[in-house]
């Protein structure tokens, strides 16, 4: 029988695999911000191509070698959002199945190269009592944080 940390992390492990997969498994490091918050889901992510990060849109800057161009259309996009917000919504009912609390944030990084998983998570309303900040805006704090901090 499943535990809670084994659908837990499974859950975790598909935010990771559909923008892996977005990205054509060719990425040095994968960055998926998740939150849930007031009824608010949201999700983001970024990447670290050839010592670049790089936001889902502009991948095809990113490429040296000339491989190709990635389909980075907003529909594409939009699938791989999509589906981490339906993971997040996963999460959150397994949460209340399991009675533990719900992150309202999570931060994950996965390094491609080390196989390396880290994690941070946040429970305290990060954003929904700002009357200024929405989801987005903590995401796009937390990726300059990433690329002025090399995290």
């Amino acid at each position: 029988m499943k535990e809670f940390e084994d659908e837990f992390s499974e859950l975790q492990a598909d935010m990771i695999s559909i923008c892996m997969e977005y990205v054509e498994d060719k990425a040095d490091k994968v960055y998926v911000y998740g939150s849930s918050e007031e009824g608010i889901i949201s999700a983001n992510f970024l990447y670290l191509i050839n010592n670049s990060y790089v936001e889902p849109h502009k991948l095809n800057e990113a490429v040296k070698d000339g491989t190709g161009e990635y389909d980075v259309s907003p529909k594409r996009q939009s699938m791989v959002l999509r589906i981490i917000c339906e993971d997040i919504q996963k999460v959150k009912l397994l949460c209340k199945e399991y009675e533990r609390d719900m992150p309202t944030e999570m931060k994950l990084i996965y390094d491609v190269k080390s196989g390396k998983f880290s994690a941070n998570y946040k429970y305290d309303l990060v954003y929904t009592h700002d009357d200024i900040k929405t989801a987005d805006h903590v995401a796009n704090e937390w990726f300059e944080d990433i690329k002025s901090n090399t995290l």
